[in-house]
């Protein structure tokens, strides 16, 4: 049982790296094509990655769902994810990969603290790493005119939406769904971008094709390929096991920037970063 928890982990570590590293990807693929139409070819292509594990699963399971409702939740969680993942897209634009990836990770300490809204107590942990987190995001990303950059502020935005889908996950997602429930919201995404793409940017097919291998990497590794990892991992690994350890994607984003994008990595980025990681790491231990 131990070894097997072992490999789990190590899978999830895998996730995190794939996750870490598709934040190169995604400020390679703005080489060459706008942000709307990155985000709309990779989340098909994520959305179709996913189609052949629904349909060996689906013909696995004898329970029956309701594909109505899973269809509403699934265009529900699109839409968010649309915004989401349009505010992380355009921000990286403006910003280092490294940046990138330990601003989106907090969304891990912004969870909690929205679930306050709706009565939930937060655990003092949470309070001290959210503190944490937020002084490694002034080292990280506030420089000499005290004031966040606009690409890590749209961001920092994107975080926020990152945070409500997480939480809407938990609301739709049941036994038997969730493969089916990231198809349809991927798609949702997909079309919702290329719809966005083809009104404000321009299509073009020689760009697009310049930008293959950073699309392929942000829809089939990172989406497909990391979404399943994650899902077999997660059936042997608790889930503040699992948070901690694909918390770790912030640092594989900052090193993939660094050994691919050959973007610096200053002792007050590099601190501001490792204060960021602890306090997502100290938000998630739970009091056994």
């Amino acid at each position: 049982m131990q070894n097997k928890t072992f490999f789990s982990s190590l899978l999830l570590l895998l996730t995190a790296a794939l996750w870490g590293f598709s934040f190169v990807a995604q400020r390679s693929g703005m080489d060459y094509i706008g942000p709307y139409l990155f985000n709309g070819i990779r989340f098909a292509l994520g959305s179709l990655s996913l189609v052949p594990l629904y349909l060996y699963f689906h013909k696995k399971s004898t329970k029956k769902i309701s594909q109505v409702n899973t269809l509403k939740s699934g265009i529900i969680l699109g839409f968010v994810l649309f915004v989401a993942a349009s505010l992380q897209q355009i921000g990286m634009q403006y910003t280092t990969a490294a940046n990138g990836g330990f601003i989106t990770s907090l969304y891990v300490v912004i969870v909690p603290l929205i679930l306050v809204l709706f009565g939930r107590k937060i655990p003092i942990n949470v309070i001290l790493g959210a503190i944490l987190a937020l002084i490694g995001l002034y080292f990280l990303s506030i420089q000499d005119q005290l004031q966040l950059s606009w690409g890590d502020t749209l961001v920092l935005w994107s975080a926020l939406f990152w945070a409500i889908h997480v939480i809407l996950i938990g609301k739709y997602t049941s036994p038997g769904t969730v493969i089916l429930l990231s198809i349809i919201q991927f798609a949702t995404t997909a079309i919702l971008s290329l719809i966005v793409a083809f009104i404000t940017e321009d299509i073009i097919i020689s760009s697009i094709q310049q930008a293959t291998l950073p699309i392929i990497y942000g829809g089939v590794f990172s989406v497909g390929i990391g979404y399943t990892l994650q899902a077999l991992a997660q059936k042997k690994v608790n889930a503040e096991t699992a948070a901690i350890i694909l918390s770790f994607e912030s640092a594989f984003a900052m090193l993939g920037g660094w050994l691919i994008l050959s973007e610096p990595i200053t002792t007050r980025s590099l601190f501001g970063a490792s204060l960021m990681l602890g306090g997502i790491i100290i938000s998630q231990i739970k009091k056994t």
